[in-house]
């Protein structure tokens, strides 16, 4: 066994799950500039609300990189003296248990949590009554036996490890606020009033990973509490799934309260409408260059032959993590062979491809019944299903199965992973 070749892998393989980039050391190590459009406009809707309150929505398929460029408007924002709070509700609260009191529980949570770590002075008697309503509304002091006494106590990420792990405290804010979600408003409110009192800083809070709720719970949040979560008197950034601005009702009870401020973030478009059909398909150059920069900063050149790097990024469907998990499949192929056949030269090629693209084909089709076949199908052949407000046809938009694209207009088109699938049932001509 080859035990450098061995450790190569292991580091691409490694460097596949640094995904999205968070770290200001990741970001240096890995970024590739792109999407420097999404965030201008980002940046103008922060910069230019008229009353420093507006609330924005910031959509695009999961996997897209919208975690990644909301690091990196974070990071280009809080130049522009804001006090920025950027955190992830998977990383917050258990993703089935999510609604919309603990959101505007962990905003609170998270703008005191950031005071405490960027070490804003506010005044002793005000900062322990704010300690004590959070204490009073968690019961924690109670549960861990007054530990606060204990050296290098922090109330706020003792209350952050509970709310994450512990169904009964989310269930006591909700019943406490769900009456009266006015009272937990102000103190929301007062806490980014001491904050921007304090540093002389705009306050901006950044909620990722919204987009990965269940569209169902999505509605319950968006269509019935979209005021509430509009009542801080800050920006704010929310993160929803690509299928919800899909949906009539839902899309216009939104837009109608955060006044039309929505981004959305683009999957990068590999080839023109129709021309991934064509014998000698040519992608767009831009696009492709990008994504193949993203797989070159992560893979050796060594590890990675250039023609299938290419076809991983076609495969992708221009889907940033898409790409990653072929290549992350394409890795662990090849550990696998290292170990298996010592000394024998491994490399990501077309073979290794072809077996990790089955894998993950299998994986689609599995959950797949004759209705989403054909809306694939459909989709395929038209670049647009009968109907783009149908159940099924959002939740393939939501599960990847569906991709949506932009230029003049909107289109659609089936993940390229699926195609085959599709032509083997019959339902669209053999590519």
């Amino acid at each position: 066994m080859s035990a450098e070749l061995l450790e190569s892998f292991k580091k691409a393989y490694s460097n596949l799950d640094l995904f999205p980039l968070m770290t200001k050391k990741e970001i240096k190590e890995f970024r590739v500039d792109y999407g420097d459009d999404i965030i201008a406009d980002l940046e103008q809707l922060v910069e230019d609300s008229p009353n420093g309150d507006g609330k924005i929505i910031f959509t695009g398929h999961r996997g897209c990189g919208k975690s990644t460029l909301l690091a990196e408007f974070k990071n280009q924002i809080q130049e522009n003296n804001y006090f920025v709070v950027l955190f992830s509700i998977a990383n917050t609260i258990e993703m089935s248990a999510v609604n919309h009191i603990n959101i505007l529980f962990a905003i609170a949570l998270q703008l005191m949590s950031e005071a405490e770590a960027k070490q804003v002075e506010i005044p002793s008697n005000t900062k322990k009554a704010i300690e004590d309503w959070f204490a009073k509304r968690t019961r924690v002091l109670e549960k861990e036996g007054k530990v606060e006494n204990k050296l290098g106590f922090n109330i706020f990420n003792l209350i952050s490890t509970e709310l994450k792990a512990d169904a009964t405290v989310r269930e006591e804010i909700t019943k406490e606020f769900e009456r009266k979600i006015s009272d937990l408003v102000a103190q929301i409110n007062l806490i980014a009033s001491l904050i921007q009192t304090v540093t002389k800083k705009k306050i901006l809070v950044i909620i990722d990973d919204l987009d990965k709720l269940d569209l169902a719970k999505v509605r319950e949040i968006f269509q019935d509490n979209i005021k509430a979560l509009c009542q801080p008197g800050f920006q704010i950034i929310y993160t929803i799934p690509i299928a919800v601005i899909r949906e009539t009702v839902l899309s216009s009870i939104i837009n109608s309260e955060i006044d039309d401020q929505l981004v959305p973030m683009p999957v990068l478009k590999l080839f023109e409408k129709g021309k991934s059909r064509q014998p000698e398909q040519q992608t767009r150059t831009e696009a492709t260059d990008i994504l193949c920069s993203i797989l070159q900063k992560r893979i050796s050149r060594e590890l990675l032959e250039s023609q299938t790097a290419i076809k991983i990024v076609i495969q992708s469907g221009g889907v940033l993590r898409e790409m990653i998990r072929i290549a992350q499949e394409c890795c662990r192929i090849c550990l696998r062979n290292i170990r298996r056949k010592p000394g024998e030269t491994v490399i990501i090629n077309d073979e290794i491809l072809e077996q990790a693209i089955k894998k993950l084909r299998n994986d689609f089709t599995i959950r797949l019944g004759k209705v989403d076949f054909e809306i694939l199908a459909t989709t395929y052949q038209e670049f647009m299903p009968d109907d783009p407000k149908q159940q099924e046809f959002l939740d393939l938009l939501h599960g990847l199965y569906v991709l949506e694209y932009r230029n003049d207009e909107t289109w659609y088109d089936v993940h390229p992973i699926l195609v085959e699938t599709l032509s083997r049932r019959g339902l669209i001509n053999g590519e």
